[in-house]
């Protein structure tokens, strides 16, 4: 954990007069402490992050801590502890937290839920913002992005560049979350290339890399030739570069990793939802109503694409991510059938968001279930 705080320390001057009780008086006067910021102001705001994973992890963690340093360069007072487990070490974190005066506390994981649920309870006067997450309370909001935008781009570029048309997906955990992103992909992939047959594995776990290199190592053995990772490490961007296959990267952008094989990667900017959130807090209008933003607010967008994907792909890509920016492109909307081939929306009609919310189930050309 990292705590920023700054005080002047003013040396106590000691005169051996005749007046020495009156001078050792003035010595002993408090020590002149740099002035609280003013009330009202996000500097007045007291903030801590609660991470998953290590804020190194070039995944989710880091992008989160990202965000915080963003609102250091503007001078809010922050702290962070990473590597949380989810359960009851995420209660206890959050509890000292809100023991020590913090005024809002991000929990950055969806395995955080109940825990801030439970800890909130006993201290009204903290705000909590839960990221992914589902439940609310008088103090407790949640905000998300909207993944799936970025992963319908990705899997444009990755339905262009299969060869093999079997295209490998690490799946965390069988969320709705995940299940939203994971047909967005495929659907994404399917528009450029009908063929593609979209393979996740489950790992249950965020940030494991030796679970998904693993992972990536039995998708490229199956006749994957691209692999995408919704998981937090870059192990299978690492392997996929050695390996000479393609990888579709999450969270950040850091083509450096696996120059030759990264096509893109959806990628977050949580420093728009924090800053907005401070602010509030600030100004005394903080209230749990649901964040769930979009490209078209700045908190996701697409890692630049390699620069080897034909260009009649990028321009495609580059369309329907203006026509996202725009508002007139809508997801998820029928014909689409499930993966056993049932009608699951219409022709001519959209999932709304409390169905995207509690997706359950996998589009055609994904293959396997959800494991329950």
């Amino acid at each position: 954990m990292r705590i920023r705080h700054s005080e002047k320390l003013v040396g106590v001057l000691l005169i051996l007069t005749l007046v020495m009780g009156a001078c050792q008086q003035i010595g002993e006067m408090p020590a002149a402490e740099e002035a609280a910021a003013p009330a009202g102001t996000i500097e007045s705001v007291k903030v801590a992050f609660v991470y998953v994973g290590p804020v190194g992890d070039l995944g989710w963690s880091y992008a989160h801590d990202q965000g915080r340093l963003a609102l250091e360069e503007l001078g809010v007072e922050t702290a962070y502890s990473e590597l949380v487990a989810e359960g009851p070490d995420a209660a206890r974190v959050l509890q000292s937290y809100a023991s020590q005066g913090y005024d809002l506390i991000f929990a950055t994981s969806f395995g955080y839920m109940d825990s801030v649920i439970e800890v909130a309870a006993g201290f009204p006067d903290v705000k909590f913002e839960h990221a992914t997450g589902y439940k609310t309370a008088e103090n407790v909001g949640i905000y998300d992005g909207r993944g799936y935008q970025g992963w319908y781009l990705s899997g444009m570029v990755a339905g262009a560049m299969t060869q093999s048309n079997i295209i490998g997906y690490i799946a965390p955990y069988p969320i709705p979350e995940v299940v939203r992103n994971l047909n967005a992909f495929a659907l994404g992939a399917q528009s450029i290339n009908p063929l593609v047959e979209v393979r996740p594995i489950w790992i249950f776990a965020w940030f494991d890399p030796p679970a998904e290199r693993e992972a990536a190592q039995a998708l490229i053995d199956a006749g994957a030739d691209v692999v995408a990772r919704e998981s937090d490490s870059v192990e299978p961007d690492k392997l996929a570069e050695e390996q000479g296959v393609y990888a579709i990267g999450y969270n950040v952008v850091n083509p450096e990793i696996a120059p030759q094989a990264l096509l893109t990667a959806p990628i977050w900017n949580w420093q728009v939802i924090y800053e907005k959130k401070v602010r509030d807090v600030a100004a005394g209008t903080w209230t749990n109503e649901p964040i769930w933003w979009g490209m078209e607010d700045g908190v996701l967008d697409l890692a630049p694409v390699a620069e080897y994907v034909p260009a009649v792909v990028q321009i495609a890509v580059e369309e329907a991510k203006e026509a996202i920016l725009d508002g007139s492109f809508q997801f998820f909307c029928g014909p689409i059938s499930d993966n056993t081939g049932a009608e699951r929306v219409a022709e001519g009609e959209c999932m709304d968001d409390p169905a995207l919310l509690s997706f359950d189930w996998l589009v055609a050309g994904v293959t396997g279930e959800i494991p329950q």
